[in-house]
């Protein structure tokens, strides 16, 4: 969410700057206002570029998160049994999970879940 607004804001601050007119052409600049206007640019194209960095960054993470994989175990009180499963992160929900061989497990109220990393062997 901070990322959509962050790039919300860059674009519309590189869109201003685009759209100002510049100054008039017969008007010269000095050294040291060229300077400020190419140190200027300099440091809004950083920002530019660390926010995209940034945001691919933070893409990739959650991409990576949500293909681990991990062991789901749900505990059914009313039948006193156990059962284990292999879920991505991504794929369980509030009353329902979907396997690694994609079949769809629907969770009643009474069930609950222990999520554990998977055991490396």
């Amino acid at each position: 969410m901070l990322t959509k607004i962050l790039v919300t804001l860059l674009v519309i601050a590189g869109a201003l700057f685009y759209i100002r007119k510049p100054a008039s052409v017969t008007q010269m600049e000095s050294a040291s206002q060229l300077g400020q206007r190419i140190l200027f640019r300099y440091i809004a194209l950083a920002v530019v570029v660390l926010a995209v960095v940034g945001s691919g960054a933070y893409w990739y993470w959650s991409w990576q998160e949500g293909n681990e994989v991990v062991s789901v175990t749900i505990v059914s009180p009313a039948q006193e049994k156990t059962t284990i499963y292999q879920v991505h992160k991504r794929d369980i929900g509030v009353n329902e999970l979907t396997t690694i061989e994609g079949v769809k497990v629907r969770l009643s109220n009474q069930e609950r879940i222990i999520i554990a990393p998977l055991a490396m062997q």
